[in-house]
């Protein structure tokens, strides 16, 4: 094995040693998408950073014995900064980075560079079950389901973070919004979306929305241009999936047939397992006319026609409460029920790394989730 092999294969174990890991496979297309994110310099300093912020002084003083300067090693976070393979905030000016995991994180961060030969690595690599079992061993998942506002009826107590409208209007900002990645992707290879025509459904806020803007991935916008977006986003009948985050990063708006994590949803035996909400959907069934709506506006496959009595029927293993059947039924016979343990999300996204590392599993906890989900095929 040459010098420069070794370096990547480094980077990928120390990686896969973060929160939500960078497992190896058999094809080595987790080394293929090393080697296009960084350089060999580049790789050999990423080693020095964890998913914890580290500021420049703390990152120097691990790597100033190698020879580089002060300057020289700000100027090659800043280039991995800019190719969206690393995370910044800065804070009283002082400037922190730290690693981010491949979804969701650097994977999304290739948005403006998407090739053949990259998105070729890719499926390799998530198509392997050594991503799978490390995506959804996590304690808890890195994103959750909001519903869409109009679905909460008014005497329902609804916490901010599970309400979009107050998540933008509670926030200092900035936002940013950028073309939804998973739909650039299926359209890319001649399967356009079927839900939505726009191209900037997805945003970002505060320091991601900064980080956005700052590598040309996304475009500022203001509070009411996200909201006004919001709203569009809903009325096409999107699925509001924003980070698992008291403290909002950022809010995607997903459809069935392109969003990977809803194809992810729709494949599981038992999705609400792994998936992160507070509401399910209902049905009253003297109200329903059986007339489908419900079942066409389902993103991940929950509602059905129950053929003996004519009605909709929801699996509760499969609803995660997005609430898009509840504004679309001409009945009003569908509602938005509150789950009875309400799932409060960590403050930050440092918080729930913490939380997902501390309840990382081994191999044993990921040979017990293969044998898990074998069983439920």
């Amino acid at each position: 094995m040459d010098e420069e092999e070794r370096v990547y294969q480094d980077l990928q174990r120390h990686l896969n040693n973060q929160p939500v890991g960078y497992p190896a496979t058999k094809s080595g297309a987790e080394i293929r998408i090393l080697k296009r994110f960084f350089t060999r310099e580049e790789a050999r300093l990423a080693m020095h950073l964890t998913y914890k912020p580290s500021s420049l002084d703390y990152i120097y003083e691990s790597v100033k014995g190698s020879g580089i300067s002060l300057n020289d090693m700000e100027s090659m976070l800043n280039g991995m900064l800019g190719n969206g393979v690393i995370g910044h905030h800065e804070k009283e000016g002082t400037r922190y980075f730290y690693t981010i995991p491949f979804v969701v994180g650097m994977f999304e961060g290739q948005l403006k560079k998407l090739t053949p030969e990259f998105l070729s690595d890719v499926e390799a690599y998530t198509t392997d079950k050594a991503f799978g079992l490390e995506f959804l061993s996590t304690k808890l998942p890195q994103m959750r389901t909001i519903p869409v506002g109009k679905s909460i009826p008014v005497d329902h107590h609804v916490t901010t973070y599970d309400h979009l409208v107050d998540i933008i209007k509670g926030t200092d900002g900035p936002f940013a919004i950028h073309e939804c990645m998973c739909r650039k992707i299926a359209a890319m290879k001649g399967n356009p979306c079927q839900k939505t025509s726009r191209n900037e459904t997805c945003m970002a806020i505060g320091n991601t929305a900064k980080n956005s803007i700052g590598n040309g991935m996304g475009r500022e916008i203001s509070r009411e241009e996200a909201l006004d977006i919001a709203a569009q986003n809903e009325a096409d009948g999107l699925v509001f999936q924003p980070s698992n985050t008291q403290k909002v990063d950022f809010v995607c708006a997903c459809c069935g047939c392109c969003c990977g994590m809803l194809r992810v949803q729709k494949m599981l035996y038992r999705p609400v397992d792994y998936w992160s909400t507070n509401y399910y959907a209902s049905v009253t069934a003297e109200n329903c006319s059986g007339c489908g709506t419900c079942v066409e506006r389902c993103q991940v496959n929950a509602v059905s026609i129950d053929d003996g009595l004519g009605v909709s029927s929801v699996n509760l293993d499969r609803c995660i409460g997005c609430g898009n059947c509840v504004v679309s039924c001409p009945s009003e016979a569908m509602s938005l029920l509150k789950k009875e343990k309400e799932m409060v999300p960590p403050a930050s996204s440092e918080a729930l790394y913490d939380i997902i590392m501390a309840n990382k599993k081994g191999k044993l906890g990921k040979i017990k989730l293969a044998a898990t989900l074998m069983l439920k095929k």
